[in-house]
């Protein structure tokens, strides 16, 4: 069993980590709303219901989508933008989409590349920008999910104060919506930028997120 888990710990111990914190969010959430609504004289529900609800929907989904967009920018990024000395980063002087030889592909491929590396043409285009469509995608689908059901909690709450609901087109465009959105925003955004510049000066010994810890501190794009 080791042997068959080991080549995939860090995967598995992460998806572990997502679900372990997943049900403590679901618990403290349904917690929380139920207090929430014993505040107003509301009536309860069960954690089977506030599983399916909007309010558990809105918060899970205004984090994924800010992780989602974090990391779709940062693969972006670093294709075109370099930080000296930084193990985030590519070399300097290597910026941009690289060449066929550099990345492998068509006739420059290995015999273990995948195929579609080497078989040109629309597949290769394809596969060359795959991780960045696929996360994309999750950040689209991930935000649009959330201010759909952002609307849902944001209408409930009017009506619960007497006041008009608003359509999804302009729920998108209130306070409320991008509050939510922007305080997850900043504060990915401020890790990964952290994360690159600190990278350059610190060392954390055995992590390829980290330079050797004996690197100089100019040395870029290299793993301990």
């Amino acid at each position: 069993m080791r042997r068959t888990l080991g080549p995939h710990a860090l995967s598995l111990a992460f998806l572990a980590f997502f679900a372990i914190a997943l049900a403590g969010q679901a618990l403290a959430g349904w917690q929380d709303f139920n207090n929430e609504a014993s505040a107003h004289d509301e009536e309860s529900v069960s954690l089977g219901r506030y599983l399916v609800s909007s309010s558990f929907g809105q918060a899970v989904l205004e984090n994924w989508q800010s992780e989602y967009l974090q990391f779709t920018l940062y693969i972006f990024a670093t294709i075109w933008l370099i930080q000296k000395g930084s193990n985030e980063s590519k070399k300097p002087g290597r910026a941009g989409r690289e060449s066929a030889e550099q990345q492998l592909l068509g006739e420059h491929a290995s015999p273990d590349s995948p195929r579609w590396a080497g078989v040109g043409g629309w597949r290769t285009a394809l596969y060359s920008n795959s991780l960045l469509m696929v996360m994309g995608a999750i950040w689209i689908a991930s935000w649009l999910a959330q201010s759909l059901a952002g609307r849902i909690v944001y209408n409930a709450d009017q009506l619960d104060h007497q006041a008009p609901t608003v359509s999804w087109p302009t729920y998108v465009t209130t306070s409320d919506f991008w509050n939510r959105t922007l305080q997850n925003w900043q504060s990915e955004f401020l890790a990964v930028g952290s994360m690159v510049i600190l990278s350059v000066y610190l060392r954390q010994r055995g992590s390829p997120e980290s330079k050797p810890v004996g690197a100089p501190h100019s040395e870029t794009a290299s793993s301990g």
